[in-house]
């Protein structure tokens, strides 16, 4: 692998920055709910008009995938991401529906450089996914682990 583009240094607390693009598929919606969420409104167009959100709609945890990978696409790939202790936190706010189209706004919220391990940046970054009515359907927040283009040199 060739030299990381982004290291812990190039992410800014304060930093928002918007990228990716998805659109929902009803035939990704169906394969993903059959394999992983196969409750009804993910998978009967019927049911899921019957039901509160109204129409066919991506699981929730499909759209933690989704964003997964326009977040691997947009930066991580190029990152020295040393992967994530995990996320404090997501909240689905809207539904996704066939046929929305998605992308990422990705703030850096907090950082420090790991005590324990030089070579190591903590960043926690708030993510929002947004539709393409501009309308924020799910937020995550979390840690991630990168490393450092100088290790222990004094932190900004």
């Amino acid at each position: 692998m060739s030299e990381p583009k982004y290291f812990w240094e190039d992410f800014p607390v304060g930093e928002t920055v918007e990228f990716g693009r998805k659109h929902v598929t009803k035939e990704e919606v169906l394969e993903f709910a059959s394999e992983f969420d196969p409750q009804p409104f993910h998978l009967d167009e019927e049911a899921a008009k019957q039901s509160i959100l109204g129409g066919l709609c991506a699981s929730g945890w499909h759209s933690c995938a989704m964003a997964m990978r326009m977040m691997c696409d947009g930066y991580i790939l190029e990152s020295a991401s040393l992967g994530a202790p995990g996320v404090d936190e997501v909240r689905w706010k809207k539904p996704v529906y066939v046929d929305d189209v998605l992308r990422l706004r990705r703030t850096c919220v907090e950082r420090r450089a790991s005590k324990s391990r030089p070579e190591m940046g903590l960043t926690k970054f708030r993510t929002e996914v947004l539709n393409q009515k501009d309308e924020i359907v799910m937020t995550m927040e979390g840690w991630a682990m990168y490393g450092r283009r100088h290790p222990g040199a004094e932190a900004e």
